[in-house]
């Protein structure tokens, strides 16, 4: 009981358990990390692994919105607001 509360606080809902299939180069890179200890386990590696690239990805997503935002700022520069004004 304990175990599964504290999961979803940490993880946001309840873990799954998932196969995975990795080429053997990609799993001692991981096995080395933990050896390392960089991460506590393979899975505590692939879960972190997972979370940058989520992060990565809402980055991506940001920097996206300021390009369009740029772009729409050159196009109609009367509607920008200047920071003196904020």
């Amino acid at each position: 009981m304990f175990k599964c509360v504290v999961n979803s606080i940490v993880y946001g809902g309840l873990l799954a358990q998932v196969q995975l299939r990795l080429s053997q180069k990609t799993l001692q890179e991981i096995d080395r990390w933990v050896a390392e200890g960089r991460f506590k386990s393979r899975s505590d590696a692939i879960k972190t692994i997972i979370s940058f690239y989520e992060e990565r990805e809402k980055t991506r997503k940001f920097y996206d919105m300021l390009l369009k935002r740029s772009e729409e700022a050159r196009r109609h520069p009367e509607s920008l607001v200047s920071a003196e004004e904020l």
